[in-house]
């Protein structure tokens, strides 16, 4: 399951930085987009797993244990328990995405006005409608050179 999931986060990964390197700001937003859910999955990789391993089973934690594991804060714990994945990363990585939500909400709203603006998402239009912006110190000037 963890080579399963560690690979996902490297075609992910490797996916949103080809997107981040390209000339579309709609490629540069669904890359930052994936990179945050490669860095949620990563996380979630390295938090471990709640199935109990083989080995877990032979040293002495029988599966029936496992299914007979006590459910309320009254019964006494048992060596089954061991087994539980700590909760603290999964809740990091549900406060990662409504973050990267809102940042993503507010990047597509970027893009939106930047295309209804100029027209275009591609970085070398955006970069020639700029250049041609900026004004000149002899465009500036008044006329006849009088302030």
């Amino acid at each position: 399951m963890t080579f399963v999931l560690a690979a996902c986060v490297a075609v992910c990964f490797g996916v949103s930085v080809y997107l981040l390197l390209g000339r579309d700001l709609k490629g540069v937003a669904m890359g930052v987009f994936l990179i945050g859910h490669a860095a949620n999955m990563s996380i979630l990789a390295m938090s471990g797993s709640p199935v109990p391993t083989e080995q877990e089973i032979t040293s002495g934690v029988a599966i029936a244990e496992l299914k007979e594991a006590p459910l309320s804060a009254y019964d006494t714990p048992s060596p089954a328990l061991g087994g539980m994945v700590d909760p603290l990363p999964q809740a990091l990585i549900l406060t990662a995405i409504v973050i990267g939500f809102a940042v993503m909400g507010f990047l597509l709203t970027l893009l939106v006005i930047t295309a209804r603006s100029a027209g275009t998402l591609e970085l070398g239009e955006l970069a020639k409608d700029d250049d041609a912006e900026e004004p000149t110190a002899d465009a500036t000037a008044a006329p006849g050179g009088a302030a």
